[in-house]
């Protein structure tokens, strides 16, 4: 498990990221969010040991991570590290060499990775002849090819197609089963369906950590409510209620002060009914409230 406790980071009179803790655990996936500028590279190049802390520090399995524990870690950078005029499976192997492997191993694995990108027939092409979405591909490569302990992703979906996005899922469900995978993204929607776990950041300070679910249960007790026949905006006139939309049937609303046995009389009561249920916020939302 990687545990970031208390870390800040100051450049000049600027903190960037202010005491921030959370924990990234085994066999969970972590989204980590925030608006540009929010710390989330800075925290991950300190997890990675790229960056020194100003103050604070990065555990793995409740001991300081190491210089020799962090080369274990896969570690997908802002900044892509890849060299532009090398062959992609010539620089994977040399990678995969670094941390250890055999050139027989180091070759396997490669074949592997670009077998599941489907790029074996651009294997000899110079990174720089791919498109970007390929070249992205050969990136996350780059950060399994060694079999990691842990995986730190920045932006790993920017720049890819659905077809590749998808792609890029099924290899970290397979790939990552079991380890602490922490990745950074804009793109809330692929967050919500890929993470277990979410730290949201806000002006470098830590504004929300949790299950997903349990962030998704916070804050109003919201309800979703059909009507069979009639309209719905007669509740907007009930007392107790915040109603945010109503569209013929059907109606969004927050309870505001009536409990839910009420509401649920009072439906009852004005007709048949096809469904009264608990809605969860999305994960747009839970952002947007948290980062206010």
């Amino acid at each position: 498990m990687i545990e970031v406790s208390h870390l800040s980071r100051v450049f000049g009179d600027t903190t960037v990221v202010d005491d921030v803790g959370f924990s990234v655990r085994p066999g969970r996936t972590t989204g980590f969010v925030g608006a540009n500028g929010a710390g989330k590279t800075t925290t991950m190049r300190m997890i990675m040991g790229v960056l020194a802390p100003s103050a604070g520090q990065v555990l793995w399995n409740g001991s300081p991570a190491t210089p020799e524990v962090r080369r274990s870690f896969g570690y997908m950078p802002e900044e892509r590290g890849l060299y532009p005029r090398a062959p992609i499976a010539e620089q994977l192997v040399y990678f995969a060499r670094l941390h250890g492997m055999s050139r027989a191993q180091a070759t396997e694995r490669t074949d592997e990775l670009l077998a599941h990108f489907s790029l074996t027939e651009r294997a000899d092409d110079l990174l720089d002849a791919l498109s970007l979405g390929n070249q992205q591909r050969v990136q996350i490569a780059a950060s399994l090819v060694h079999r990691p302990r842990a995986l730190v992703l920045d932006e790993p979906f920017s720049g890819l197609d659905p077809v590749a996005v998808d792609s890029m899922v099924d290899l970290l469900s397979r790939e990552a089963a079991g380890l602490p995978l922490l990745f950074s993204s804009h793109q809330l929607d692929l967050v919500e369906r890929l993470c277990d776990d979410l730290v949201i950041l806000a002006g470098g300070k830590l504004v929300a950590a949790g299950a997903v679910e349990d962030l998704r249960g916070r804050g109003a007790n919201r309800y979703r409510v059909e009507m069979q026949d009639s309209d719905a905006a007669w509740l907007r006139d009930v007392r107790g209620l915040n109603v945010r939309d109503v569209d013929g049937t059907v109606a969004l609303l927050d309870l505001d002060g009536l409990a839910p046995a009420e509401l649920t009389r009072l439906v009852v009561d004005h007709g048949p009914v096809v469904e009264i249920a608990r809605a969860r916020p999305p994960l747009s939302e839970i952002f947007r409230e948290a980062t206010r």
